[in-house]
């Protein structure tokens, strides 16, 4: 769905500052840890992830080093302190976002109030 893909876009960079709370990992490593912590909901592509993970390295977020594993060089992403403090104010962030939707999409006691007495009526649709 593209609201979907659009929603991870936006919030690909604290997906990534998380899951490298718990270590070090590859690109690669990254997108299945979110997909794993998802249980699949959220597919991390590489046209998103890379960016991210260039952007915030940039901003000394994250810190990268070339490592071998599996007989392979990869590219290994570590969070920074900077990365750290960034996760907290984005999951506060995100916990004040969150909730203030989820009051929106729910209503508040007064709306629920109202949808259960017989005053409010949902307008029909067209088809009937």
């Amino acid at each position: 769905m593209d609201d979907e893909r659009e929603l991870l876009k936006g919030n690909t960079p604290t997906l990534v500052l998380a899951v490298l709370r718990g270590g070090p990992l590859h690109g690669y490593g990254i997108a299945r840890e979110i997909e794993r912590r998802s249980d699949d909901a959220l597919k991390c592509k590489e046209g998103t992830l890379y960016p991210a993970l260039h952007t915030l390295e940039r901003e000394g977020r994250v810190k990268s080093e070339w490592r071998i594993e599996g007989g392979r060089p990869r590219k290994v992403y570590a969070l920074t302190p900077a990365g750290l403090a960034a996760l907290e104010e984005r999951t506060q962030a995100w916990e004040r976002f969150a909730s203030a939707v989820n009051r929106v999409i729910v209503g508040d006691s007064d709306e629920r109030a109202r949808r259960g007495s017989s005053r409010w009526k949902p307008i029909p649709d067209a088809s009937g």
